[in-house]
């Protein structure tokens, strides 16, 4: 039997910020050493791996299917080394509170959960866990969205739409935490919203709710696309148009604006929480995931609504 040749820590770091930055010389400087080291790690490593993992050009290097797997691996990797060291030190806490929850905590979550959702909840945690460090990152739910930060190894912790267009990558767990009605948003006192231009955003699809659309001939193509829910409410709240929108992008909505219950065929979508196996099992996660199920997502505004017969 061949002996297996394990990866040290630093060459999971090397193969890491060579895919991070794009090039062994870079990669060099952020880990403080020399373009040939980086090099000669990065052909051991494939040598103990036993596959390409870098292409390698004049312009830089770029990882290879191999690679980029290879880096989503590294960076769970290393994640778990440092919460061996944080939940061996919080070990004693005792055994009536359990290990104390310490350390950085990296959560992705789209835009609305984070100006919505999360904030009281990282409140009561770090109140409760006062040396837990909670780092936030808003991530757009197109493409790999908040399950792939968690997925490459970016993320602890993803604040995902489930069910959408996307499906969850393999061998994550996910939550769900609340289903919430999408309805229809629009300025106040206007004679006739649907003769408005629909305004709406990438974000803002799952295959339900096309299938809804599709039935809804009162709705007109989009005419106006935003970057974010954001900037739909502030074009709506300026009599610019009207938007579909889900009940956690209308938290605190402004006056100008009213909210059109569209009756109960609406469609609706899933949030909820993604993360690993290993990672669920880890005492800062865990802490989140009763503080998001304990959490009341906000819900359609109750000031000024309206019916909208379809």
């Amino acid at each position: 039997m061949t002996a297996r040749a394990d990866l040290s820590p630093q060459e999971l770091r090397i193969l890491v910020a060579a895919t991070d930055t794009g090039s062994f010389s870079a990669a060099g400087v952020a880990l403080g050493t020399t373009q040939s080291g980086v090099s000669h790690a990065v052909r051991e490593i494939e040598r103990k791996v036993g596959a390409v993992l870098f292409e390698r050009g004049r312009t830089g290097t770029r990882p290879t299917p191999a690679g980029t797997a290879a880096a989503a691996h590294a960076r769970r990797v290393l994640r778990m080394l440092d919460v061996l060291v944080a939940e061996a030190r919080g070990a004693g806490a005792g055994p009536d509170e359990g290990p104390a929850v310490t350390g950085p905590l990296r959560i992705a979550a789209f835009r609305s959960a984070a100006l919505h959702l999360l904030p009281p909840v990282l409140e009561r945690l770090t109140a409760r866990h006062p040396d837990l460090e909670p780092r936030v990152r808003i991530v757009r739910e197109v493409g790999p969205g908040t399950a792939g930060e968690v997925a490459e190894g970016r993320a602890d912790v993803g604040i995902a739409t489930l069910g959408t267009g996307t499906p969850t990558p393999p061998g994550l767990i996910a939550g769900v935490l609340s289903e919430e009605p999408y309805a229809l948003v629009h300025p106040a006192g206007h004679p006739d919203p649907r003769s408005l231009p629909l305004v709406d955003w990438t974000e803002n699809c799952s295959s339900y709710t096309r299938e809804w659309w599709a039935t809804q001939d009162w709705i007109p193509p989009a005419t106006v696309e935003a970057q974010d829910d954001g900037a739909v409410l502030a074009m709506v709240s300026s009599g610019f148009g009207m938007a579909i929108m889900p009940a956690l992008s209308l938290t605190g909505a402004p006056p100008s604006v009213r909210i059109a219950d569209l009756g109960p065929t609406r469609p609706t979508r899933s949030v909820g929480y993604l993360t690993t196996p290993e990672l669920a099992a880890t005492a800062a996660v865990r802490a989140l995931v009763r503080e998001l199920r304990h959490t009341r997502t906000p819900g359609v505004p109750a000031k000024a609504r309206t019916r909208v017969r379809g």
